[in-house]
C-alpha cells in the first residue's frame, strides 16, 4: 500500500519511489529495491496502477488508476484489516532470561544505542526539509514526529530495563530477586 499511496501523490518510476521510501518513509516502512519492483509488478497486474512513460534506457514512470485509488481508499479506512502488530526487539526482551547477565546487558544498551542514532538521524531529515505547504508535507511530518518521539521512548525504556537491577539474573522488572521454587 506503500507505494500505492506515493503514486496516488504524483506519478513516479520505481527509482523515484525507492528514494522516497528511503527519503521519508523508511522509518515506518522500509522496501528494498528488490520488494519494490516486485510490489509495482504486483498492482500493475492488479490494474491499480499503470505506466504513463517509458523513458531512457526503458525507464517506467507509473501512474495510479481509478481503481487504485478506490482500494488505497478502502484500505485507509480499514485498519482493522492491518495484520497484529510484532516486535523482534521485544521479543528478543521477553526472552532475555536465557542469556547471561553481560548478554541481556549488552543487548539492552545496543538497543538504547540504536534508537538514539535513530533520533539523531530523524533530527537530521526534519532540520533538513521544510514542513510547510500541503497536507502530504503536514503528514509526513507527523509520522516523522512519531518516529522521533517512538525512538526517544525506546531508548529511555531500554535504559529504564537497565538500571532495574540485576538484569540477566532473575531480577523483577523492579530489580527485586526471583522468588526459589
Amino acid at each position: 500500500m506503500a507505494a500505492l499511496g506515493l503514486l496516488a501523490r504524483r506519478p513516479a518510476s520505481g527509482y523515484d519511489l525507492l528514494r522516497q521510501f528511503q527519503d521519508s518513509l523508511a522509518n515506518v516502512w522500509s522496501a528494498t529495491q528488490s520488494q519494490l519492483y516486485g510490489e509495482l509488478n504486483r498492482l500493475a497486474d492488479a490494474g491499480l496502477i499503470e505506466v504513463c512513460a517509458v523513458g531512457p534506457r526503458g525507464r517506467k514512470e507509473y501512474r495510479i488508476t481509478t481503481a487504485g485509488r478506490d482500494e488505497l481508499r478502502r484500505w485507509l479506512l480499514n485498519p482493522q484489516d492491518d495484520p497484529p502488530f510484532r516486535s523482534a526487539p521485544l521479543l528478543r526482551v521477553f526472552l532475555l532470561g536465557e542469556l547471561g547477565r553481560d548478554q541481556a546487558r549488552a543487548y539492552l544498551t545496543a538497543l538504547a544505542e540504536q534508537a538514539d542514532a535513530e533520533v539523531q538521524r530523524l533530527t537530521a531529515v526534519r532540520d533538513a526539509h521544510r514542513w510547510d505547504g500541503d497536507a502530504a508535507a503536514f503528514y509526513a511530518r507527523a509520522v516523522l514526529e512519531y518516529g522521533l518521539r517512538a525512538n526517544a521512548m525506546q531508548a529511555d525504556w531500554a535504559r529504564w530495563v537497565l538500571d532495574r537491577g540485576d538484569v540477566g539474573r532473575g531480577a523483577d522488572p523492579a530489580g527485586n530477586p526471583a522468588e526459589k521454587v
